[in-house]
């Protein structure tokens, strides 16, 4: 499960900051970080919700790790939106 070790780092997150966030002991989440345990299907939600990605990503069955398409056009949106109301504030 390096996945979770290598989200994790690049968020520049303590393995304490994503226990505290998804309700995982930190124990539990660095033993899937160095494969001693395997997450069970709660806490790959937990943790798929929290770095926004796939559990098939997780779990290592994709290396596509974007969010679901509808979610990548909504966060789009909005930064658009966004971008645009900076434009007329200028």
């Amino acid at each position: 499960m390096n996945r979770i070790r290598n989200l994790r780092e690049d968020m520049d997150l303590r393995q304490i900051d994503v226990a505290r966030a998804t309700g995982i002991d930190q124990k539990t989440l660095s033993n899937y970080e160095t494969g001693k345990t395997n997450p069970d299907s709660y806490a790959l939600i937990q943790l798929a919700d929290f770095f926004g990605v796939s559990i098939d990503y997780l779990v290592g069955r994709t290396d596509n790790n974007l969010l679901h398409a509808q979610e990548m056009k909504k966060m789009l949106s909005k930064i658009q939106k966004d971008i645009e109301e900076l434009k007329m504030s200028l």
